[in-house]
């Protein structure tokens, strides 16, 4: 045999054993690789009860099924890593210590996602949409209102109380209103007062005007007689009686106070016969043709509340009436307990509808913009981030944290994180969250392994 037949034979047979030798090292890390992927079953409608063998779901009684390794389909990139050192990772590719190439490590071998940290990508085939009722929906651009909801209670309209109170010590000789709530017309007669220190005033003016006419117009008897009906004015007696004296009359010997204003006796602390001293208020008249709503507004919507904002009240009581009325007033202050700031609107109560301690739904109205929309249901919102699940196609299904705006009916405004045109779940949308979770713990499980 030539030199170059032995070495052709010997390049072959090295060949050989080199392929025999991978064959026997490669078989068994397939198997085992294969036999790990193999070894979780879990339910279809409960992805977060598994177990090791085949069986069914003690939950709801389904058969368990394999948790599938997807190697098919479009797969980002999560991070590198050395292929001789793991715990050597980097988030660009870069060369290790002993200058090897980093390897990438997908987003569904790292039990992450790129967007997401703890969420991983899943795949759920066509049987099994249809078996958890999975639907998308495309995000989508339109007009976004702006307009948010909260519960508001009616209460009196502070600036429209009065308080008739006596400037004199007298008694209760007659009493016109004599029961809290009774309507009243601006001017109506409320109750009559005996005040003897009234009755002297009255004589001193009806002395001072004839004390007028028998010195004639002058300025001592005119500052005399200013001055007597200068007293009467203060103590509140009406200008008809003032009148009446003016053409001599005799001094009256009761005095009638009348309402200052329309509206209803919201207090009464007097009845017929008792005494009043000088100060004491024994009526209270609120005008309710006009009532404040109070709302609470959380610290998210205070920037979209204005004053002037205008907004509508719906009630139970009322329920085929939208009321109107606008934003007068919003607190300063925030509440340490509740995070909200009181908002005050004013409301139009011709008929008294709106009743002081009535609650109602208020809708706050902004103007309109434009923006990416999804689906409120295809939120799934933690506390800490928002996420929402994005068809890749064939079946998979990508986590994304999106930053929402404003919510507009049964649409929310995305701000980042999702383009126009994208599918996201709507319906289903928790069950695929939690083996996304479920697959992230499991690969995270699988990548502390010695």
């Amino acid at each position: 045999m030539s030199k170059t037949s032995l070495v052709v034979v010997a390049t072959l047979a090295g060949l050989a054993a080199g392929i025999t030798a991978t064959l026997i090292v490669k078989r068994p890390q397939s198997q085992e690789a294969a036999a790990e992927h193999a070894a979780l079953y879990h339910c279809p409608m409960h992805p977060e009860y598994t177990s090791d063998r085949p069986g069914d779901c003690p939950i709801c009684g389904m058969k368990l099924v394999p948790i599938e390794h997807e190697d098919a389909g479009p797969r980002k990139i999560a991070f590198y890593r050395s292929p001789m050192n793991a715990a050597e990772t980097s988030p660009v590719p870069k060369k290790d210590s002993m200058g090897m190439d980093f390897v990438p490590v997908y987003a569904d071998e790292a039990g992450v996602s790129p967007e997401v940290a703890g969420l991983a990508q899943v795949k759920v085939d066509a049987e099994r949409q249809q078996l958890i009722g999975l639907r998308t929906a495309p995000v989508t651009t339109g007009p976004i209102s702006g307009d948010w909801r909260t519960v508001g209670k009616v209460a009196v309209d502070e600036t429209r109380v009065r308080k008739v109170n006596v400037k004199t010590d007298g008694f209760v000789e007659k009493l016109f209103v004599d029961f809290t709530g009774k309507a009243v017309r601006k001017g109506d007669p409320l109750f009559a007062l005996y005040s003897p220190d009234l009755l002297v005033a009255q004589q001193d003016y009806l002395l001072a005007l004839q004390t007028q006419k028998q010195l004639g117009p002058g300025r001592a008897g005119d500052d005399l007689l200013a001055a007597a009906r200068r007293r009467l004015e203060l103590w509140d007696v009406p200008r008809d009686e003032l009148a009446h004296l003016d053409h001599g009359g005799e001094p009256l010997r009761d005095l009638t106070l009348v309402s200052p204003i329309a509206g209803v006796v919201t207090a009464k602390t007097v009845v017929q016969g008792a005494r009043l001293a000088a100060g004491d208020t024994p009526f209270e008249i609120t005008d309710l043709s006009q009532v404040w709503v109070l709302a609470d507004a959380h610290e998210m919507d205070l920037p979209r509340v204005r004053i002037g904002t205008p907004a509508t009240l719906t009630l139970d009581a009322v329920p085929d009436k939208v009321f109107k009325g606008r934003v007068t007033f919003i607190e300063p202050v925030i509440d340490a307990a509740t995070r909200t700031a009181k908002v005050r609107l004013v409301f139009p109560n011709p008929r008294g509808e709106l009743r002081p301690e009535m609650f109602g739904d208020i809708t706050f109205h902004t103007r309109p913009h434009d923006g990416l929309r999804v689906p409120a249901d295809s939120i799934i919102d933690s506390g800490d981030r928002k996420v929402v699940f994005v068809s890749l196609g064939g079946g998979r299904f990508e986590p994304r944290e999106i930053k929402a705006g404003d919510t507009s009916g049964d649409v929310v405004e995305v701000l980042s994180g999702v383009k126009a045109g994208e599918q996201v779940i709507v319906r289903a949308a928790f069950l695929v969250d939690s083996e996304s979770r479920l697959k992230a713990a499991l690969a995270a499980m699988q990548r502390r392994k010695p």
